[in-house]
């Protein structure tokens, strides 16, 4: 069951990096929380995949910085949000028919809203 898991985490964290990878280039996608997904999972599955992350010279600022207490980009915390709503909204408003899932969708989305917002803005570098 734990190898099962392993995979499963190395799976997510891949995929969550592709996107994040491709967020430092398509304007749509939040690269920060995305890394951060992905650091998260390869942390509880496979320290050589964390270790790499988080020096590599390319993304690793991006969950150095967060893990230094330094904050993320307004950038990300901008896309991150309006990400999260419209993809909330649209699935409260078309997709799902419960009421008590919409309840709960919108709860999670506010929670999460949140806990973007709370963090600290990265500052611009000069």
């Amino acid at each position: 069951m734990q190898q099962i898991k392993k995979i499963l985490l190395i799976l997510a964290g891949s995929i969550s990096l592709g996107v994040g990878i491709l967020g430092i280039i398509l304007p749509l996608l939040p690269t920060t929380p995305l890394l951060l997904l992905a650091a998260a999972c390869y942390v509880r599955s496979s320290e050589k995949l964390y270790h790499w992350l988080i020096t590599n010279k390319y993304f690793g600022s991006y969950i150095q910085n967060y893990r230094d207490g330094k904050g993320i980009p307004l950038k990300a915390k901008v896309m991150g949000v309006s990400v999260l709503c419209l993809a909330m909204s649209y699935t409260i408003l078309f997709i799902v028919p419960f009421p008590v899932v919409k309840i709960l969708l919108a709860a999670v989305g506010a929670y999460f809203t949140w806990f973007i917002l709370k963090q600290k803005t990265l500052p611009k570098e000069q």
